[in-house]
């Protein structure tokens, strides 16, 4: 699979996706963007096609003779049926069947190997919920489809220099204690020390893990899920033979001698781990799916339909999820 073509969903036609995966495209020499074919309504790409010339395609084989000539995009059936009227930075979920036919569709391909991986652009949730998406996010979706149940999905965000995983995603603040468990814990870092040794090749994985309340509760006098919770998990995963050190204070462990120590961090709540990892680089952060039978990255960020249409958008973080595709298919 590692000559195989990488596959892009259209992601919400009406955000930033398409712009992104035609400058990506415009970018391929410069950035050493490997080949990549879109999947999804040809009508939604149109009016890029001046800078961004579209090659239809029957079979994602095709893809690495005409890259580049153009930006390979595959019409699946019914894709031509894509409402018209899109207007960018609209959503609307008329779009939602056909958002949704175009991640099934990847995941057909990716499952029967015919693409190296797949790379998902940014979907409106609240778009497709109300066309009856049932799924919390993207990630519980594709694990769904490859026939797991969504607690074997972990996220993983990753810049050079920082991997992280939050434990807890779109938790609000104030139910993060109640959504921590040792078992959690212990599964979620088990994935992730499987994928630093499989995917990214790290011989003898270092897990450090964060601590939930400041200091790390500080021996139990500032919140006792650390001794509760988080170290009986810790000694456990060790007694595995994971190399797996913690909890540690949040506010000491992203400094640029404590990266050093580790291979990812596993945090407690979704601010802990993508707060340093943003500020490290806000734009060329990926966003990589662990546990699934297959390769899944994203960019590290939203539809942003407040920059559609406007030719404002950095394509930074989806050439990062593209070349990462490709280089951990390598």
């Amino acid at each position: 699979m590692a000559n195989d073509p990488l596959c892009l969903t259209m992601g919400d036609p009406a955000g930033i996706g398409p712009e992104l995966a035609a400058k990506a495209w415009m970018m391929r020499q410069t950035h050493a963007v490997p080949p990549f074919f879109l999947i999804g309504a040809r009508k939604i790409f149109k009016p890029l096609q001046s800078d961004c010339p579209l090659i239809a395609i029957d079979d994602p084989a095709e893809t690495l003779a005409i890259f580049d000539r153009g930006l390979p995009i595959l019409e699946y059936d019914g894709m031509a049926d894509f409402p018209d009227g899109l207007i960018p930075g609209r959503p609307d979920k008329a779009f939602a069947p056909f958002i949704i036919k175009a991640i099934e569709q990847a995941v057909d391909l990716v499952m029967a190997k015919k693409v190296a991986a797949i790379i998902t652009n940014p979907i409106h949730k609240q778009g497709l919920y109300s066309a009856g998406f049932k799924d919390p996010g993207h990630t519980e979706f594709l694990a769904r489809l490859a026939g797991l149940p969504p607690a074997s999905s972990v996220m993983m965000l990753a810049v050079p220099g920082l991997r992280v995983v939050p434990l807890t995603i779109h938790v609000p603040l104030n139910d993060v204690a109640t959504h921590i468990s040792a078992d959690k814990i212990i599964a979620v870092a088990k994935i992730l020390h499987q994928a630093l040794s499989l995917r990214f090749g790290i011989e003898k994985p270092r897990i450090a893990v964060a601590g939930l309340n400041p200091h790390a509760g500080e021996g139990g006098t500032i919140g006792g899920e650390e001794e509760s919770i988080i170290r009986p998990a810790i000694t456990a995963l060790r007694q595995d033979g994971l190399l797996i050190e913690g909890p540690f204070a949040a506010d000491s462990l992203f400094h640029i001698d404590a990266r050093k120590t580790y291979d990812a961090v596993l945090c407690m709540y979704h601010d802990q781990a993508l707060i340093p990892l943003k500020t490290i680089d806000f734009y060329g952060g990926v966003n990589i799916t662990l546990g699934l039978p297959f390769l899944r990255t994203s960019p590290d960020h939203g539809t942003a339909f407040d920059l559609a249409g406007h030719n404002k958008a950095r394509p930074d973080s989806l050439i990062a999820a593209i070349k990462m595709a490709a280089r951990l298919n390598a």
